[in-house]
């Protein structure tokens, strides 16, 4: 009998060991998207992947396979290797299989309807009368060491002659070390938010940031995901989706009913969502539904691209106010398969894929950002004061520097070491550095200043080149805040080397409101001016290195202009300007403008200008140093209205301008983007050349296309000769899209745009212009092309071609090819 037992144990055992736990996950072998609940059979028993497409199988038997199948998908057999307890199944699309979607079934779809149904009822910020919390913001920048190999690699690099160099490559290494040490970067905040009837407000009661004594102000209002998950459209990474419980969402998802569930004793149905067209890398996701109330009681969030997010939402129910009230909100980013860095904070940081759990090459790809938010101090419908409603974030001086016994209050009970070492460690390297200054030095150049002691220096009147001045040398400056916060001068000085004559200009400003940015200036200036050409004055400046079009442009006219001017951002969401001007002006090329029978080779116009920038989609936050539009949405709207005073100072011309454009652009989750751009103008009464519309033209009258090779301007028509139309009302529409870079190795990776320009105007005034020949828009004008942008260091190449009415008797005379730039300063 002992015999028996001792032969009864040993088939046991032989059992036990024989068996292999092997850990998978199905993927789409196109876009590595994770498979939910693909079937997983082996040895004649079916498993269901989870909905991340994991699963796990007891083999004993090696020459069995495990199949996974999946709807739309050829099935796929794979056989498990005694070495291998970590698979990565990929899936091939069934070409076969012509249904692009899948449909839901119609409980869930009903489940769905009724969530949507009961938002009002559901969603805090509806359902409640009013309430705020406090909210502790932990953002990391990190890597597990344990990912990370601590080899250091050997690599083998070929000369030549053929000769082979051998170098030691400890980059991982270090990275380890780095790593086991301290967190790559780390943020904290804590803040104040309101809702009280519909009004939304956020208050910084705290934040410190690892390296700066002042904070980045720019992240206080980054927004990486939406604080709800009713919100609509959904934000993820700052870019919007359409959210699975909305109307039109029900459109682009399907769902699955999994299970019923129970959280905080009471029960939800487990739902899956997905895009319909399964090759997609749109939102998917887990939703945890009350049974009852028909509220989201968990979430989860998933999104595989050009990166890979994970998003929790984690909720408390409260019985008094019977609704469902955010606990946690947990955010991951890694990297996807994307080949680029993705920039956040003003700096790179790579992120690592989360589908294949093997050692990367490169240890900084093992890097991911993880933010954790944490409400407290809950209070729900009671009174509630908001100040300053229209600013929708407030950063007071007192947040900015808090002890540290404030911030060992938000401590976790498990101390983390590393985060204890982040903020000493990656102080110590922001003064080595000098991180802070580079920063502060960054956002000056992105305005087009470099900082010398009390001076900004202009950096864009050091040298300029057109053709009638030649080169054009200069220096130019504004005063900043180390001589006064409350007042400014602008100066400028500069010489043409082919016109020989100098040119200058002087602007100072008084400060009369801070918190609405109000100054108050005067000007004198005297120089020369592109003809025709609509400038609005509420354009934010921004930094170039060069101005492209300026330099093949012959036909400019000077200009003594004396000017006062307000300027305020005091109404919401909106910069704004009025100014008094006269304009002294002698056309610079043989021109004479014909009107009421007199002659004028050169004129005077004393005019009043009024111009406003709105962007009524953007949010805007109130600092120490202003107010910063952080989360700049569009569409944005710009009018521009001017108007001759007759009889005052000797202006010569009466006539009126409205000029407006408004731009939209929208980003995509796959790093693509579209832009449209309408501008319109009309001009009334005795207008000159000097102040119709030409359209921003950008092409040399040359035979040959090469000859016409020049810079491509940012919105200029390219094909349009110089001084080839004028207006005086006109209507111009942009459209493009621009696509991911294309990869051709060598350092060569362009980024692809289309573009089509069209316009439409007219000139019926019966003014004679002469000295110069034009022609007229009345049947439109019509270009489509091309852009290679960043090809290399910035360069690139693009081209154009016009059609349509206006279209050239030669082929050759409607293509242009030009040369672009784009200076990336890192910010």
């Amino acid at each position: 009998m002992k015999y028996f037992w001792l032969f009864l144990c040993f088939i046991i055992s032989s059992t036990f060991f024989g068996q292999t736990k092997i850990k998978g996950q199905v993927i789409d072998i196109d876009n590595a998207v994770p498979i939910a609940f693909a079937s997983v059979t082996y040895n004649k028993n079916t498993i269901t992947a989870d909905w991340e497409g994991k699963f796990s199988v007891e083999v004993n038997d090696t020459k069995l396979p495990i199949k996974i199948n999946y709807k739309g998908y050829y099935e796929k057999a794979v056989y498990v290797s005694d070495s291998k307890t970590v698979m990565i199944i990929k899936l091939v699309t069934d070409l076969n299989d012509k249904k692009a979607e899948i449909y839901s079934e119609i409980k869930v779809n009903n489940i769905i309807k009724k969530v949507i149904e009961n938002k009002k009822n559901n969603d805090p910020e509806k359902a409640l009368a009013s309430f705020q919390y406090k909210n502790y913001e932990y953002l990391q920048v990190t890597a597990n060491p344990d990912s990370i190999s601590s080899k250091i690699d050997t690599i083998y690099k070929k000369r030549l002659l053929g000769k082979t160099v051998i170098k030691l490559d400890s980059v991982n290494y270090k990275f380890k070390k780095v790593v086991e040490k301290h967190h790559l970067y780390q943020t904290e905040k804590v803040n104040l938010i309101q809702h009280s009837n519909k009004k939304y407000k956020e208050t910084v009661l705290a934040t410190r940031m690892a390296g700066f004594e002042t904070p980045l102000y720019e992240y206080l209002g980054l927004k990486l995901v939406s604080y709800s998950a009713y919100e609509n459209p959904f934000k993820i990474l700052e870019i919007p989706v359409q959210n699975p419980i909305s109307n039109y969402g029900r459109k682009l998802y399907s769902y699955k009913l999994i299970d019923t569930v129970s959280i905080q004793g009471r029960k939800a149905f487990r739902v899956y969502f997905q895009p319909k067209k399964l090759n997609s890398n749109k939102l998917r996701g887990l939703l945890y539904i009350d049974t009852e109330t028909f509220a989201i009681a968990k979430a989860f969030y998933r999104i595989y691209g050009v990166v890979n997010i994970n998003a929790t939402y984690t909720f408390n129910y409260r019985k008094n106010e019977q609704i469902w009230f955010p606990k946690k909100r947990d955010f991951k980013v890694l990297k996807g398969n994307n080949y680029e860095d993705l920039k956040i904070l003003g700096g790179t940081i790579k992120f690592s894929s989360s589908l294949d759990n093997v050692e990367s090459k490169n240890a900084t790809d093992q890097a991911y950002l993880h933010i954790e938010s944490t409400p407290f101090d809950i209070e729900i419908n009671q009174p509630i004061t908001i100040t300053k409603p229209r600013v929708k974030i407030e950063v007071p001086e007192s947040s900015l520097n808090k002890p540290d016994a404030y911030w060992r209050t938000f401590a976790k009970d498990t101390i983390d070491k590393r985060k204890l070492r982040t903020y000493t460690t990656i102080d110590s390297l922001s003064l080595s550095e000098k991180i802070e200054h580079k920063v502060f030095l960054g956002r000056k150049i992105f305005n087009g200043y470099f900082p010398i002691n009390i001076i900004d220096l202009d950096l864009r009147s050091i040298v300029k080149f057109n053709n009638f001045e030649g080169f054009r040398v200069g220096i130019g400056g504004i005063t900043n805040d180390k001589l006064s916060e409350n007042y400014r001068v602008a100066f400028y000085g500069a010489y043409g080397l082919k016109d020989r004559e100098f040119k200058y200009g002087i602007t100072p400003s008084y400060l009369l409101h801070k918190e609405t940015e109000t100054w108050v200036g005067a000007s004198y200036s005297d120089d020369i001016y592109e003809i025709a050409q609509t400038n609005f004055v509420t354009d934010s400046r921004r930094f170039k290195i060069y101005d492209p079009r300026p330099i093949n442009i012959s036909t400019f006219y000077n200009n003594k202009l004396g000017l006062a001017y307000v300027e305020s951002k005091m109404l919401a969401k909106t910069s704004s300007y009025f100014g008094v001007s006269h304009n002294q002006i002698q056309p610079l090329f043989d021109y004479t403008f014909v009107n009421d029978a007199k002659s004028y080779t050169d004129y005077t116009i004393t005019a009043v200008q009024l111009a406003f920038q709105w962007n009524p989609f953007s949010n805007y936050m109130q600092t120490p140093i202003g107010k910063i539009e952080y989360e700049k949405r569009h569409p944005k709207f710009t009018l521009q209205l001017t108007q001759t005073l007759p009889n005052l100072l000797g202006n010569d011309f009466v006539f009126s301008k409205i000029d407006f454009k408004t731009y939209y652009e929208l980003p995509y989750l796959s790093g693509q983007k579209s832009s449209l751009l309408l501008q319109t103008g009309i001009a009334f009464g005795d207008v000159p050349i000097t102040h119709l519309y030409s359209i921003v033209p950008n092409n040399l009258n040359r035979d040959a296309i090469l000859k016409r090779i020049t810079f491509a301007g940012k919105n200029s028509f390219e094909t349009m000769y110089f001084n080839e139309f004028f207006s005086n009302k006109y209507a111009s529409l942009q459209l493009k899209h621009t696509f991911n870079k294309i990869r051709f190795g060598y350092k060569i990776n362009p980024e692809l745009t289309i573009v089509t320009r069209m316009a439409i105007g007219s000139n019926n005034k019966d003014n004679q212009h002469l000295g110069i020949s034009y022609k007229t828009m009345e049947d439109g004008f019509f270009e489509s092309g091309v852009e290679f942008n960043k090809i290399f260091k910035g360069f690139g190449l693009v081209t154009f071609y016009r059609y349509g009415p206006n279209q050239l008797a030669k082929f050759e005379d409607n293509i242009a090819i030009k040369v672009s730039y784009f200076l990336d300063l890192g910010f």
